[in-house]
């Protein structure tokens, strides 16, 4: 098992460092699209519609990057990873930007040599049961048959989760979500655990939510964001400062409905003047047009609109701001300045 794991390691390593210090700006333009590593399918974060178009709150961000980069919104080409291909998808250059439910952790950015540029969601580890279970606790779970998705932070969470309790579980190992919504529904496992946002979405598209629970507990810390390769450090700062401007968009007020208005004019606000281009010169600070910004908040809105259109309180999904409202609301969410 730890042999695996090293030579996993290894493998991305190899391919990242195959990989490092391509221009990947020059290639995604050349290209004429972005290559996006995505879920292989979780409503509300990245999931096709019935149309075939991807749509969520992950698949939003690059979205926003294409707009930035290539002026349209459409021109990205999604390609769904499991919690094992994701990491050798980004390293060997299939995709450009892995935006897929990803824990930014030590071992994944020092090691595997990746670049996480910020988080997009504030998450935590729960845990699903039928609600005939009878089970209020996690704690109650001893000798409990677990689906866990392999290759995962929850997986090794479930673990330290059992052990420090001094119960016991059983895996049931599963690639991808739609095979533990298949197996747990099927009554293969009797608990599903994920990240929390990631339990909700699954529930909201059961035939019956209310017959599930997802209990109390939340075991462990998930901030979840968008990652690149290490060694192309001109394009995370696209990556990273493209995600930065759909959060400062939101705490400046500025809008997919009223963007046209304020950047029309130049407003009595130099920070929105210098997110929407119509001062200074960032955009041509990350090799973007001066309206880099304008075009990544018009693909879908600012971070408020794509949550609350994507997996907010109204959503079937149903989730809070919590922890990802805004800094001035009390949350964590918050870009650096724009000067």
């Amino acid at each position: 098992m730890k042999k695996s794991v090293i030579l996993g390691a290894l493998t991305v390593a190899a391919c990242a460092a195959a990989a490092a210090g391509a221009a990947t700006l020059d290639d995604v333009k050349a290209r004429g699209k972005l290559n996006c590593g995505t879920n292989t399918g979780l409503v509300g974060f990245a999931a096709p519609d019935a149309n075939g178009d991807w749509q969520g709150f992950d698949v939003a961000v690059c979205r926003a990057v294409a707009a930035a980069v290539l002026g349209d919104s459409s021109a990205v080409e999604f390609v769904p990873t499991t919690g094992k291909t994701r990491f050798t998808a980004l390293a060997s250059g299939e995709i450009d930007i892995l935006a897929r439910n990803t824990t930014w952790t030590f071992s994944r950015d020092v090691d595997l040599k990746f670049t996480f540029v910020g988080v997009n969601y504030y998450d935590g580890q729960g845990f699903m049961v039928p609600k005939a279970l009878g089970v209020s606790s996690a704690k109650e779970l001893d000798g409990a048959t677990v689906c866990i998705q392999t290759g995962t932070t929850t997986e090794l969470n479930l673990a330290d989760f059992f052990r420090v309790n001094n119960i016991s579980y059983e895996p049931v190992p599963i690639e991808t979500n739609e095979q533990a919504q298949q197996q747990y529904l099927a009554g293969a496992c009797d608990v599903y655990t994920t990240d929390a946002s990631g339990l909700a979405a699954t529930r909201a598209t059961f035939e019956d939510p209310s017959a599930h629970v997802v209990l109390p507990e939340i075991i462990s810390k998930e901030p979840l964001g968008p990652l690149v390769r290490h060694g192309d450090d001109e394009w995370a700062d696209i990556v990273r400062w493209t995600l930065n401007a759909l959060i400062a968009a939101e705490e400046y007020g500025v809008t997919s409905a009223n963007i046209d208005e304020l950047t029309a004019t130049v407003t009595a606000n130099p920070e929105i003047n210098r997110l929407l281009g119509t001062e200074g010169a960032l955009g041509e600070m990350l090799g973007l047009p001066a309206d880099w910004a304008v075009k990544a908040i018009k693909a879908g809105g600012n971070y408020g609109e794509l949550f609350e259109k994507y997996i907010g309180q109204n959503t079937p999904i149903g989730l809070a701001r919590g922890l990802n409202a805004q800094w001035t609301d009390g949350g964590l969410m918050y870009a650096p300045p724009f000067r």
